[in-house]
Formats: C-alpha cells, structure tokens, sequence
C-alpha cells in the first residue's frame, strides 16, 4: 500500500500543495531515464487526488482549521488500486 502526507497551510491550500508534488514527482520521473515504480506510483495517486477530489469542501474544512491556529495533514492511499485519503490533526509533542 503506498501512502503519502501532504500539509497545507493558510498560504497553500492541498490542491496546491497536491499540484506541487505532483509536478516534483514528474520531474523527478524524468529525470531519472529509467523506470522507478514507486515514483510512478506516487505519479498515479497523485494525479488521481487530483483529478477526483472535491477541493472546494477539502478547502474550506482544512482552512476553517488552520485560521484557528491547528495545523493539518492529508493522508493519500491507494490500497488495491482504490484511492482513499483523510484529513488528520497534526499532533505536536512539547508545545
């Protein structure tokens, strides 16, 4: 199962944050000349996030958090080829 962790901010928003990864991985797809599976993988659940999310609700629940001083993360997998994702409170320890 691949997962990955994206953290918006008041000054990107996940579909910004999403895009951005999106276009590093690219890049760095590229660049390599050579076939690199997780790299291709994270491409697809990328572009799928993408593609099918509803940013508008994923916007404004993510920013209704972070205008009140709470930091967030999204979690992406593809398990058996289905995408999932979830927003989650970032815990910070000694703060």
């Amino acid at each position: 199962m691949l997962e990955l962790e994206l953290v918006p901010t008041l000054s990107q928003c996940i579909e910004t944050v999403a895009a951005k990864r999106h276009d590093e991985t690219v890049r760095r797809l590229l660049a390599s000349g050579k076939p690199e599976p997780k790299l291709f993988e994270t491409e697809k659940l990328l572009r799928s996030f993408l593609e099918t999310a509803d940013f508008k609700k994923l916007r404004a629940e993510s920013e209704s958090l972070l205008t009140e001083g709470q930091e967030v993360k999204f979690l992406l997998r593809r398990h058996r080829g289905i995408l999932s994702y979830e927003m989650l409170p970032v815990n910070r320890q000694g703060v």
